[in-house]
């Protein structure tokens, strides 16, 4: 550990050299008049003549959030966002509830309206100044991140931006929010010294006790039936490997409920499919694994006698207002750690475990078998449907491209996915995410291709012209692939599950559901120099995807296809029921 020492003409030089020397490689920028300062470092820093993380100018604070969200998914290193005082915040705030409730670290700050009216360098100067100042910028926030904080002046600079970063890494992990205040980012602080590296270091998950584990490792050892229900395990994609040694050698089937990530590949043995339903009623010993809805308890019933082991960073969710799901032993640390420990501790009953294996084995092939049938009725016509779309894309797919569902794409069509190629929403469902995750994703990795599968809907919301406007200009050719219903596809499913008699199910489009006219969402990446298509058959599909992703392959450009999908109320209601 050393000092280091800059000659900073303002505090936000001294800010963003802190930033790039704690591993922030880029700020994802929204800017606004309380950006002068940082904008005076960053073009310091452009002439050689300072540090700071490289700037992104993101034109939608959405965008800029949900790009902050994917870099860390391909890096594990949290990154900075800075949006316009009170108004930046605002736009924020779906993508930092996105953020929070997968745990996805993040500093997020914004600028503060000055708090001088004059007197001071960076006082008020415009009139937006008086307008824009809240009582508490803060709290549209508060509930949402880990910890928040104003800078109040150079001297606690440097502990502000390691409790900041530490606090955000620091297991449950999360989004942190700053305010910057002008004035302060204005300061000349001449001489400023800080440590490198940082003193001060996040706190790491370990695993419960011992007693804890032996406890849960006897329940799942003596089960007749035992079950795992994952959704948000393999953030960290080399943890899917030790859910894979544990699910093989005491054949444990997994249900992948809703999942974010690769929790397992389809192609294990032991991969039990995406719904829970048909085996709630026959597990006798359950465990979650960083499952916030591990089922839903108004269609989904677990057994009188089930036990039910919820494990994770935060099992039982507590920052969740309400959440009952019963809990008969929980173990709080590390997910992988914690399966780790339950595969040494449990002992293996042979015969539990060839019935086992015998009947998972004839449901996967019985599965095969429909899938197969499905496609070839679906692989002509149009508009076509969700699982022929992700065949079509899981056949397009390289073993280590990447895929980011804002949609309701049926991810056990795409085939067997490694693990940390396939991302998926955030259980809090801000819409808008996919497309700057996308973005996130291949800056942080340009060597391997991205997918961003979204609906028509997620689409919109994801500021399409801004995200295609970064993919221009940061030369990230993304492949967009936009599953076009023409309507809220779930806000039918709702209505129809809720009144499946109603008058809505006796209209083809039901009130604030449809989305028609509908865009030629093709041509908004044309204005950005991208490839745009619609796709209207399914038996077009395939070659469409191959000239997308020529245009990303060999020209380097972003493309978009807009696939034509149908819509099936009777398949909407099945589907609300399960």
């Amino acid at each position: 550990m050393g000092k280091q020492k800059i000659k900073a003409d303002t505090t936000a030089e001294a800010y963003l050299t802190l930033l790039a020397d704690r591993g922030v490689d880029y700020l994802f920028g929204n800017a606004g008049t309380d950006f002068a300062s940082v904008i005076e470092a960053l073009s310091k820093a452009q002439l050689g003549e300072a540090k700071a993380p490289t700037p992104v100018t993101v034109p939608h604070e959405n965008v800029a959030v949900a790009m902050a969200h994917g870099y860390f998914l391909a890096t594990g290193r949290p990154q900075a966002v800075m949006l316009h005082v009170t108004v930046g915040t605002a736009n924020g705030v779906c993508g930092i509830m996105n953020a929070a409730r997968e745990r996805i670290p993040m500093l997020f700050t914004a600028g503060r309206t000055p708090l001088t009216e004059e007197g001071l360098p960076g006082a008020r100067s415009i009139y937006i100044h008086w307008a824009q100042e809240l009582f508490d910028q803060a709290g549209m926030v508060r509930e949402l991140v880990k910890w928040d904080y104003e800078l109040r002046n150079l001297e606690q600079l440097e502990t502000v931006v390691d409790r900041a970063l530490t606090i955000a890494m620091s297991e449950p992990r999360g989004p942190v929010y700053l305010t910057l205040p002008r004035e302060i980012l204005a300061e000349k602080p001449g001489d400023f010294i800080f440590e490198s590296p940082s003193s001060r270091n996040p706190t790491l998950a370990g695993i419960p006790n011992p007693n804890a584990i032996d406890q849960a490792a006897d329940m799942l050892s003596k089960a007749k039936n035992p079950l795992i229900i994952s959704s948000s395990y393999g953030q960290n994609s080399e943890d899917v490997a030790v859910l894979e040694k544990l699910a093989d050698q005491f054949a444990i089937p997994v249900v992948c409920y809703r999942p974010r990530y690769v929790n397992l590949p389809t192609d294990h043995s032991m991969h039990a499919g995406f719904e829970p339903g048909p085996k709630l009623g026959n597990a006798d010993v359950i465990l979650t694994l960083e499952a916030d809805t591990p089922w839903i308890p108004s269609l989904h019933k677990i057994g009188p006698d089930t036990k039910v082991i919820q494990a994770g960073v935060d099992p039982l969710f507590a920052n969740y207002p309400i959440r009952g799901f019963r809990s008969d032993l929980t173990l709080s640390g590390d997910s992988a750690a914690i399966v780790k420990a339950l595969s040494d501790a449990m002992s293996a009953d042979k015969d539990r475990i060839a019935t086992t294996r015998k009947v998972v084995a004839e449901e996967k092939l019985l599965l095969q078998d429909t899938q197969k049938a499905l496609l070839e009725r679906q692989s002509v016509g149009g508009p076509m449907e969700y699982p022929w779309v992700a065949h079509c894309i899981g056949q397009a797919m390289n073993a280590d491209d990447a895929l980011v569902s804002e949609s309701q794409l049926p991810v056990g069509f795409l085939g067997s996915r490694p693990p940390g190629t396939v991302f998926g929403t955030s259980p809090a469902g801000g819409l808008g995410w996919g497309n700057g995750a996308a973005l996130g994703l291949q800056l942080a990795d340009r060597s391997r291709r991205v997918f961003n599968v979204a609906g028509d809907g997620s689409y919109m919301f994801g500021n399409p012209t801004p995200a295609h406007f970064v993919g221009a200009a940061l030369e990230l050719p993304i492949c967009t692939i936009i599953l076009n219903n023409r309507m809220w596809g779930s806000v039918r499913k709702s209505t129809l599950g809720l009144h499946p008699e109603g008058a809505a199910s006796r209209l083809n489009r039901s009130p604030l559901t449809a989305l028609e006219p509908n865009p030629e969402f093709e041509k908004i990446v044309e204005a950005n120099g991208g490839y745009g298509e619609r796709v209207d058959n399914a038996e077009d599909l395939p070659g469409a995807l191959e000239r997308a992703l020529k245009a990303v392959d060999v020209e380097k450009r972003q493309a978009v296809l807009n696939v034509q999908t149908s819509y099936d109320d009777a398949q909407a209601l099945a589907d609300a029921r399960r």
